[in-house]
């Protein structure tokens, strides 16, 4: 064997290895935690008419979201994605824990919901109408162009 096949093979055997850990690599299961949301021991803590809202905050920290005008809750919600390669993130885990709390921002309720307990929400478009009829901006200034007399257009009148 010469010794420029042997460094044929050699190079054709790292560039085989080089193949196969970016393979396996590129499979290789990553996981991405975001937000925070309080555990059950945690929230044992919060004890319900009698712990106040600045309480609350003060042990977990500020809230992810806060009930506006009409409920008196905090927030907290943490999700674990599952990200394997090329593909697109999978959400495998959503924790979101809702403290609410009375008039007196006194605890009231402590309740966790999990992605399970999700559901598809249909938005109300409230979009007003334009009267256009889906004609494009280049269809209307066609359809304009009949329209239009040339003695107005060049201040002839």
């Amino acid at each position: 064997m010469s010794r420029t096949t042997g460094k044929i093979k050699i190079a054709t055997r790292i560039v085989g290895v080089a193949l196969f850990l970016a393979g396996t690599s590129a499979c290789t299961k990553i996981d991405k935690f975001h937000g925070f949301a309080p555990s059950n021991e945690a929230l044992t803590e919060v004890a319900i008419g009698q712990t106040t809202k600045d309480e609350v905050i003060a042990r977990f920290g500020p809230p992810m979201s806060e009930g506006a005008l009409t409920t008196n809750a905090v927030y907290y919600a943490s999700s674990q994605f599952v990200h394997y390669g090329a593909f697109a993130p999978k959400e495998v885990d959503r924790q979101v824990v809702a403290i609410r709390f009375d008039s007196n921002n006194v605890t009231r309720d402590v309740a966790r919901y999990t992605l399970q307990d999700g559901k598809v929400v249909a938005l109300d478009r409230r979009v007003t109408e334009d009267g256009i009829n889906d004609v494009s901006v280049i269809g209307q200034l066609l359809g304009a162009l009949g329209r239009v007399d040339a003695g107005a257009f060049l201040g002839d009148e």
